[in-house]
């Protein structure tokens, strides 16, 4: 991801491709060849309305499959910004200096390519479901939720950030369709995969200590964590 090369007018993928759904409009947006890259801008633009939900599910769906390292810390901020805004009843709003980041075209629809049949089989299923759970103040705590997810991306182990990744994506998808199982489903692999990131920095942080502690002859050395 870099910064931004060029304009490129993205707000009409929607009507032009008469699509209502978001699999249709990204793979629109992804195989569109005549640009080579495609800005952060351009997408908060061409999703208009959906921005929010559907930017959510496009940076966790990035960290969720296997991408190149250092990409979590790119596309992690902008997830900390949104699923706050989210947390806060706040519009979709990016800083310029996000907004002008771009990524190449060639990588982003790798990643819709691999994204769009499990995308498009989840909008098959979903439905309009205890929409008071998409709507304020529910909303909120699907928010929180993300947004501790969010925080969890950043964190510096290798694979950890997957499971709050796929978090956020079924929490943006249930807020796209107004599914609130949905909500109630993303919101519980949040709850599951910070148990699991926790347990994984206790071991890491004890196993530290007494590597510490045994290096001052306070102990016998730890066995290697199985993390």
């Amino acid at each position: 991801m870099t910064e931004r090369q060029g304009e490129s007018d993205l707000s009409k993928v929607d009507q032009a491709e008469g699509a209502d759904r978001l699999s249709a409009i990204l793979m629109a947006i992804a195989t569109a060849e005549d640009r080579e890259r495609i800005s952060i801008g351009d997408l908060l633009e061409a999703l208009k309305r959906r921005a929010l939900g559907a930017l959510m599910f496009i940076f966790a769906i990035i960290t969720a499959l296997p991408m190149p390292p250092g990409v979590s810390a790119v596309v992690g901020a902008p997830l900390v910004f949104l699923t706050a805004q989210l947390m806060l009843g706040m519009n979709a709003w990016l800083p310029r200096i996000i907004t002008d980041r771009s990524l190449s075209r060639v990588d982003f629809h790798r990643v819709m390519k691999a994204a769009s049949p499990w995308l498009a089989r989840a909008e098959g299923i979903m439905k309009p479901r205890f929409e008071f759970l998409a709507k304020r103040p529910a909303v909120y705590f699907a928010g929180f939720v993300a947004f501790v997810m969010a925080l969890l991306v950043l964190l510096p182990i290798p694979g950890a950030n997957m499971a709050p990744s796929i978090a956020i994506c079924i929490i943006a998808l249930g807020l796209l369709e107004r599914d609130g199982i949905w909500i109630i489903l993303g919101a519980l692999v949040g709850i599951v995969s910070t148990v699991v990131v926790g347990g994984i920095y206790w071991v890491l942080i004890t196993w530290t200590v007494s590597l510490v502690l045994s290096f001052f002859g306070l102990g016998a050395p730890p066995p290697v964590p199985a993390v």
